[in-house]
């Protein structure tokens, strides 16, 4: 697409790759086109992910647990992509040719997807079918840590109209992304369960090829600000291997002399800025070796990064330190969470789906409710509750950031119980029914006994994923916080891999002990004690994350009122 553009338009884009600026660029302005490509994609993606797991099991006829895995290893893998590409865009690229490079890609994977639904050879499509699927997962590697942040960088912060449209921004972003997911799970997966599969990923590609012509028609109003300061991980490397050199030395030295303090630079680039100064923490206190001046640094007439750091720069990568473990104890969270584009699709399409006398929609359209308990939960959430728990509380958000993640991840634990009981009640059905051994058979039980644990995945969404989204962008260093969203975006990755995992690990030792919990049989199989299997994890979890959130220590700015003791 992009090479059969015109001379003058090849003049445009090259011109604008150069990063000129224009006092008149940026703002909401320049967003919005933005906004297009980002809601194409995740029209796409949802529109895609929504119902593989039947595509899978219908169309290419894998057994249901092998389709399970296969939904959750793309969307792993697809969330941990996003690593490679923050690095690429901040080390060698810039976001913008990035965007522009990785939608390019994700378009070329959607044509690759139509080709292996249609012309390709039956015997071959399995194989060309997932070539495809991770193409688009490479593209969205460089698609997702970079769009919303390139999008943020068009407001200046150094004025109050900007500073206000800027917080406006990321409440419009995300409704925008919600609505566009909706959409799709609605148009898109009816296509594909009522008219033609081959069709419905055209009109995706269709859909990511107008993004990407929208995104390209913002250029002049881009303000393009593309930096590229090197790998983040170089700076996190620094301190440590500065700090193992010099791990005989004492760190705290009286009147703290012999400690490197920088030379005015304020962020982790060791570049004159206005970057805030942070205040000195007590915690991972090894690190802070790595700022002590030997006499070899006394001596040298140059800095050694790998040996001496400054205070800015260690308490910076204590920063993405802290994160690690609130990482690690959200993993249990997203693998509850992908239930809903794998069991939860498959009990549904073994219930009665019928409105009126002639139409039945789709088993997969059902996860459009949890967009809908997004978009209408959000404002209640931020114009009646917050509002309310100010007033007991006297936090300015009415809870802490890590309190309103807690709260989404007791909700799964929840939505696990309840969707352990609505299936044991379907297999209820069935067996009344004389239905056991037919898996095919629709069960006489609305498909509304699923609302309950639909709604409740859209409430802790709503808790859980907008406040990580927050931590991990407040939380990291400003220079890092492309690789603050990519690392946000693979706590979904590895949670999908943790899904997997677990349904092998449950298909292994129930086909040991002679009874599958996980067969293609969802009437013979214990689906509901596999869902009770995640809740109990999920309670364990959730145990870890509260005795990590007591002991964390938000960020604290020299000279700035901190809530670093708000848990």
């Amino acid at each position: 697409m992009c090479l059969s553009l015109e001379k003058n338009g090849r003049e445009l884009l090259v011109k604008m790759l150069s990063s000129e600026k224009s006092p008149s660029r940026g703002g909401w302005n320049a967003a919005i086109f933005i906004i297009f490509v980002e809601v194409a994609e995740r029209f796409a993606y949802y529109g895609l992910i929504g119902n593989l797991i039947m595509y899978l099991t219908n169309e290419l006829h894998q057994p249901t647990a092998t389709a399970a895995k296969n939904v959750n290893m793309w969307i792993g893998l697809s969330s941990l992509f996003p690593i490679l590409g923050a690095i690429v865009a901040d080390s060698y690229l810039g976001r913008f040719k990035t965007i522009i490079y990785s939608t390019c890609i994700y378009f070329l994977g959607m044509v690759m997807l139509c080709l292996s639904a249609s012309v390709v050879p039956r015997h071959h499509r399995e194989y060309a079918y997932f070539v495809a699927l991770y193409v688009l997962a490479v593209g969205e590697g460089g698609h997702k840590p970079c769009v919303q942040t390139f999008a943020a960088d068009q407001f200046d912060e150094e004025t109050d109209e900007d500073k206000q449209a800027k917080s406006s921004f990321f409440n419009w972003w995300f409704l925008a992304i919600v609505v566009a997911g909706t959409v799709a799970t609605l148009v898109i997966i009816y296509i594909q369960d009522n008219v033609s599969w081959v069709l419905s990923y055209g009109v995706l590609a269709a859909v990511i090829a107008a993004g990407l012509v929208l995104f390209l028609l913002g250029i002049p109003r881009y303000r393009n600000e593309d930096n590229v300061r090197g790998s983040p991980f170089t700076t996190v490397a620094q301190v440590f291997v500065a700090a193992a050199r010099k791990w005989h030395l004492k760190a705290g030295r009286q009147n703290n002399n012999g400690v490197y303090y920088g030379d005015n630079e304020g962020g982790s680039s060791g570049v004159k800025s206005e970057h805030k100064t942070l205040v000195r923490t007590k915690q991972f206190r090894f690190l802070d070796k790595s700022m002590i001046m030997d006499e070899h640094d006394a001596s040298s007439n140059m800095r050694n990064p790998w040996r001496l750091c400054s205070q800015n720069q260690v308490e910076e990568v204590k920063l993405v330190v802290r994160l690690i473990p609130i990482w690690l104890s959200c993993l249990m969270f997203h693998a509850v969470q992908a239930q809903i584009h794998t069991y939860f699709i498959k009990q549904g399409s073994t219930m009665i789906r019928t409105i009126g006398p002639n139409f039945r929609f789709p088993p997969a359209s059902l996860q459009s409710l949890v967009g809908i308990v997004i978009v209408t939960t959000i404002p209640i959430y931020d114009r009646i509750l917050v509002p309310t728990v100010r007033k007991f509380t006297g936090h300015p958000a009415g809870i802490t950031v890590l309190q309103r993640i807690g709260v989404g991840l007791f909700l799964s634990i929840i939505n696990m119980v309840v969707a352990a009981v609505v299936e044991a009640k379907r297999v209820g059905v069935a067996r009344k029914h004389n239905l056991m051994d037919s898996p095919k058979a629709i069960v006489p039980i609305d498909v509304w006994w699923l609302l309950p644990q639909y709604f409740i995945t859209g409430l802790s969404d709503g808790f859980t994923v907008i406040g990580l989204q927050q931590l991990f962008y407040e939380q990291m260093p400003e220079e890092m916080r492309s690789l603050g969203a990519a690392a946000y975006i693979s706590i979904l990755g590895v949670g999908s891999f943790l899904s997997s995992f677990i349904i092998s690990l449950v298909e292994n030792i129930s086909r040991n002990s002679g009874d599958p919990w996980l067969g293609n049989n969802l009437n013979r199989a214990h689906l509901d004690d596999f869902y009770w299997v995640l809740a109990g994890l999920s309670a364990l979890f959730f145990g870890v994350y509260l005795w990590i959130a007591k002991r964390f220590v938000y960020k604290q700015v020299v000279g700035e009122a901190s809530s670093a003791r708000e848990v």
